[in-house]
């Protein structure tokens, strides 16, 4: 099936708002501080030695993102300004290109003879996110000059890496550039970008040369320990790895290839069912930024980097194109509702690079005393970081959230996602008026789908759903409804059931063993000390059989729910006998887990105790 692309959809409602303040506030506030950090500068390759910012290895594919996120914006909403600025940047790139195609700030003006001898220095990783933006960009505004120079670099590297061999390795470090060339490939045709696409995954894990360059955690660290189809378990870097599976899943889809995908889908079903945070966070150590073993999920010490959570929707999705399975566009909504919009600010204007699900001020002060200033002991978010992978990554993902909607073919439409938009294609128009993620009432008024077959995505946390007022009854296919259109105009009328609900985790996590998450639709909730009296989060139970009131916040665009908890009394002994534990019953406000940390720094907790 084919993705049904953002630029055929109107947003409205929850993600319209979303979308506008990424293009007002988010967009702006990542270029005004990357000015302000000298990434723009770079592009003028004047830094010399003693000079202030020094270009950094990464800070390429820090601009391109933040350009692909404008392609998307304008592709929607035109903005003469912001076009202004890529085009400038792209009049840079051409003028600093070398005459082999080769653009790199960092190599060409720091380190000019080591180009392409150090295999984790994020070269082909920069390659990719250029090449990205260069697609995006073109796709927006018809331009093709930097797409031109996108596609004389890769001739360079085809070069360097596949026919000459002169590079040091033969794939690289940071994966990127896979998927990277599977869109270089859909927008021009060439079939030589599929086939370098192929040549980086088939020899990942297989060449000596790459053994050379050993990472120091391990050659699983970059997801090199052993060939692709080999991988039975996702390991190392988790953003690395995401990168790599999305790049998988597109060269399985476009040569058909059923053993690639049977490698895809054991790498997501061991982390969809064993490595997966609640909120659809993924890579729970901050030692090497990785995955963990199987159930290994401290809540406190999460480290689930926003980027890593944008890699899995991206690879669900990928993999939900290729076969309509619930249970990828389950993990995307879990991730997109929780974990990535945790990683911006309600404002727009700052971010997270790490995702606790819990945070104790008391003990992230002595950790961080003792850690120093590691931005995985954040409390709050900031508006820049030294890796600053993750702001523009929100920004290009939020502007181009339409691509999750739909996918199709010649006989089906399916939708994966309910987000209130109007989409227009291939002589279809599907108007979906939602109040998700707050209700679970969805309206599709289809036209141009007259004997065709339609599939709706029943929600994994969904008990009863109805159809045009009666139960549904519709053949049920791995967790898609598929409903026969007999009508030039047809109305489907779905409701899901949205309930309140506790969920409790396998008793492997040790973390989460006689707790319970309170989640109610695809949110996932949270419960702050600061909105809270100020209670000890850590005194506080709640029955398995709660009565939630729920309370409309215009801020956050959701719901608050309201319960009541009982909270231990604080008792002066420091041991003392159960039986004179005393408790008390007190009304409690928690907050959907994406809009946590926006009013000041406090204690917060996702998975709270019963009796």
């Amino acid at each position: 099936m084919k993705q049904v692309p953002f630029s055929n959809i109107k947003l409205d409602g929850f993600w319209k708002k979303r979308f506008d303040i990424n293009k007002e506030i988010t967009i702006p506030t990542i270029y005004n501080r990357f000015t302000e950090t000298g990434r723009f500068e770079a592009f003028k390759f004047n830094w010399k030695e003693g000079m202030p910012n020094k270009p950094h290895i990464f800070w390429d594919s820090d601009i391109a993102k933040w350009m692909e996120a404008v392609a998307y914006t304008i592709q929607l909403n035109p903005d003469k300004e912001l076009e202004k600025i890529v085009d400038e940047t792209v009049d840079l790139i051409e003028k600093n290109q070398c005459e082999d195609g080769y653009f790199n700030v960092y190599f060409t003006v720091v380190e000019p003879d080591k180009r392409f001898t150090n295999r984790d220095m994020h070269e082909l990783y920069c390659a990719g996110h250029l090449t990205e933006a260069a697609v995006a960009y073109f796709n927006a505004t018809g331009k093709d000059k930097f797409l031109n120079l996108m596609c004389k670099y890769m001739d360079c590297i085809e070069k360097a890496f596949i026919t000459e061999k002169t590079a040091r390795f033969s794939t690289p470090g940071h994966e990127e550039i896979e998927l990277a060339l599977i869109r270089l490939y859909r927008c021009t045709k060439d079939k030589k970008y599929l086939e370098m696409c192929r040549f980086f995954i088939e020899n990942r894990g297989k060449c000596k040369n790459d053994n050379d360059c050993r990472n120091w955690t391990g050659m699983n660290y970059d997801q090199s320990d052993a060939p692709v189809r080999e991988l039975k378990e996702a390991s190392g870097h988790s953003v690395r790895a995401m990168y790599l599976y999305c790049g998988m899943a597109d060269l399985a889809a476009e040569t058909d290839d059923k053993s690639l995908f049977d490698a895809c889908e054991r790498l997501f079903d061991n982390i969809y069912f064993r490595r997966m945070y609640v909120t659809g966070g993924i890579g729970s150590t901050s030692f090497g930024e990785a995955f963990a073993e199987d159930y290994v999920l401290p809540n406190d010490l999460a480290y689930s980097e926003t980027c890593a959570s944008i890699g899995l929707a991206l690879f669900a999705a990928r993999m939900g194109a290729i076969v309509p399975d619930s249970k990828y566009a389950d993990a995307a909504e879990l991730a997109i509702y929780n974990c990535i919009l945790s990683g911006v600010s309600l404002k727009g204007n700052s971010f997270f690079y790490v995702n606790p699900l819990e945070i104790n001020m008391n003990r992230h002060r002595i950790m961080k005393e003792y850690y120093s200033s590691r931005e995985n002991l954040l409390t709050h978010r900031l508006e820049v970081f030294d890796c600053s992978c993750c702001p523009p990554n929100l920004a290009r993902f939020i502007a181009s959230i339409g691509n999750f909607i739909y996918t199709c073919d010649e006989n089906t439409v399916i939708c994966h996602h309910f987000i209130e938009s109007e989409a227009e294609f291939d002589n279809i128009r599907i108007k979906q008026q939602t109040g998700y993620p707050n209700r679970g009432d969805v309206r599709f008024s289809i036209s141009g789908m007259k004997g065709k077959k339609f599939g709706v995505r029943i929600p994994g946390w969904c008990t009863y759903v109805s159809l045009n007022g009666k139960i549904l009854d519709a053949p049920i296919i791995k967790g898609y409804a598929y409903i026969d259109i007999s009508e030039e105009n047809q109305v489907l009328d779905f409701y899901f059931e949205m309930k309140t609900r506790l969920i409790c985790a396998n008793p492997k996590v040790e973390d989460d063993i006689g707790k319970v998450c309170i989640c109610r639709g695809p949110l996932v909730y949270c419960i702050e000390s600061s909105l809270n009296g100020d209670i000890p989060l850590n005194s506080i139970f709640v029955d398995k059989e709660i009565k939630p009131g729920l309370e409309f916040d215009e801020e956050i665009n959701a719901y608050r729910i309201i319960t009541k908890a009982h909270i231990y009394s604080d008792e002066s002994k420091l041991y003392y006998d159960v039986k004179d534990r005393k408790t008390s019953e007190k009304e409690v406000t928690l907050l959907p887990y994406y809009a946590f940390a926006n009013h000041g720094d406090s204690d917060m907790k996702i998975w709270l105790r019963t009796e």
